[in-house]
This record gives C-alpha cells, sequence and structure tokens, in this order.
C-alpha cells in the first residue's frame, strides 16, 4: 500500500521505538507506523484509516501516547545528530489552519495567529546543506520569524556559516553566531545603516531551506493544519521530517 515504511525504513527506526519488555504484547509496530504515516500523507481523518491498519483508534492512541513520551522528537534529534555542520540555514513557512482544527478560544495558546486569510500557524526550522531538518518550532502565523531564532539557534556548531533571509537581519542573531563561533551571511535590510559582510553567491544555496518546506507539505496533514493541539500537528511535522531522513540514509548508503 502507498505510504508504507520501506524496509531499510523500518531497520532504521525500529530500533528508536520504545521498548515493553513486560505485559501484554503491543500491535504491532510496523503496522501501526504505517498508519499513521498513511495519514500523514493522505491528509485523511483518523476515522477513514483502511482496516489493513488495523483499528483507527489504536493508531491515534500510539500515535498520541509516543507525542507525549517525546519519541517523535528523540527520533529526529537521533537522525539529526548525522547533519552536516559546515552549513545551516533557518526559515518559516506559514500554514493553513483548516476550520475542524480552528479552536474557539486560546488561539495563541495552540500556536494559531488570526490574519485577513483566517487562522494560520507558522513553522520554524534550520535545515543543513542537504536540506534535511535539524531543529524544528511551531509559533502563531503572526508571529515574526526571529521570535524562535534564538531557541533553534542554541546548537549551532562552531566553524559553521548561517544563511537566512532579510527577516533575520538582526544585530542580535550576528552577535549570537559569532559567539558560537559561526559566521551568519543573512541578507540585510534595505533600510540597514551599517555595512556589513554578506556574499550573495553563498547566499544562493538558501533555497535548500525553501526545498525542505515544499517536501514535507507533499504531506497534506503539514500542507494544511487539521489539528487543534499545536503538539499533534508538530509532532506530523516531526514525522515527515523523519522520513526525509530515512530516505536520504537509504540513498547515501
Amino acid at each position: 500500500m502507498r505510504y508504507e515504511l520501506a524496509d531499510h525504513e523500518w531497520t532504521a527506526i525500529k530500533p528508536m521505538l520504545p521498548n515493553k519488555p513486560r505485559g501484554v504484547r503491543r500491535v504491532n509496530d510496523r503496522r501501526v507506523l504505517n498508519g499513521i504515516f498513511w495519514i500523514l500523507r493522505s491528509g485523511a481523518p483518523w476515522r477513514d484509516l483502511p482496516t489493513a491498519f488495523g483499528p483507527y483508534t489504536t493508531c491515534y492512541n500510539r500515535f498520541v501516547r509516543w507525542r507525549r513520551a517525546g519519541v517523535w522528537g528523540r527520533i529526529i534529534e537521533a537522525l539529526a545528530t548525522a547533519h552536516d555542520a559546515a552549513l545551516q540555514m533557518i526559515d518559516t513557512s506559514i500554514v493553513r489552519v483548516h476550520q475542524h482544527g480552528a479552536a474557539s478560544q486560546r488561539t495563541s495558546a495552540k500556536s494559531m495567529g488570526r490574519s485577513r486569510g483566517g487562522l494560520t500557524s507558522k513553522i520554524h526550522a534550520v535545515v543543513d546543506g542537504n536540506g534535511l531538518p535539524v531543529r524544528l518550532a511551531l509559533s502563531p502565523g503572526e508571529a515574526h520569524d526571529v521570535q524562535l531564532a534564538g531557541k533553534l539557534l542554541s546548537r549551532l556548531k562552531s566553524g559553521s556559516m548561517l544563511l537566512a533571509d532579510r527577516g533575520y537581519d538582526a544585530d542580535w542573531i550576528r552577535e549570537l553566531a559569532m559567539k558560537k563561533g559561526a559566521w551568519a551571511n543573512i541578507q540585510p535590510k534595505s533600510n540597514r545603516i551599517d555595512p556589513i559582510c554578506f556574499r550573495p553567491y553563498l547566499y544562493r544555496a538558501r533555497n535548500q531551506v525553501e526545498r525542505f518546506f515544499n517536501r514535507i507539505k507533499q504531506c497534506r496533514r503539514v500542507a494544511t493544519r487539521y489539528d487543534r493541539l499545536a503538539a499533534n500537528y508538530l509532532a506530523f511535522v516531526q514525522l515527515a521530517s523523519i522520513r526525509l531522513w530515512l530516505r536520504r540514509n537509504e540513498s547515501a548508503s
């Protein structure tokens, strides 16, 4: 069936799943994961999950339980340890919130923001030179790009180069990169008074972060936000990123 884990993907992800040495034996993890990835890619409601993946409640409960246990975050962090530290890029992408995911109250707490086009969320990402995700975060759609930059760039490696558009042209970001031993090649704003060092030919490589957003948005559960809980939507973004890493590792081997 489409969207299922290939053998090499399952072999890579299986050791990172939680163990259950005692109690009732857990339902087949691979089948459940295939069901979760089917929801991720198709964008369908959980109730429409094909019976080949078992009860939809099993897949949904496993998805939420492992999200609460931090499993998806730990897997993406483990895979991202192999990232190319020489070049890193930071950017954001806006996602529209579907009416089924809209919350009537406290939308800011659920990382939703109101704009002229309706409710939106913003994905923040740091990727390496191959366009593979290193760190991810979520905020309301109207939040400024630099709002989470400090958190996302806290693990910037010494000797690396940071690429970003003019939305990140802030002195404190450049100073942060300098303290980390990195060089920030950030496109300057048109109203910047103090001259800075900027290399346009190196900046061209920043298209990798745009490609990253395009790839994860092929998953309909990422392209449109259907989840009311920000944690659930971010988990789908992490799952889409995990799939990119698994496929990259296979092509590199």
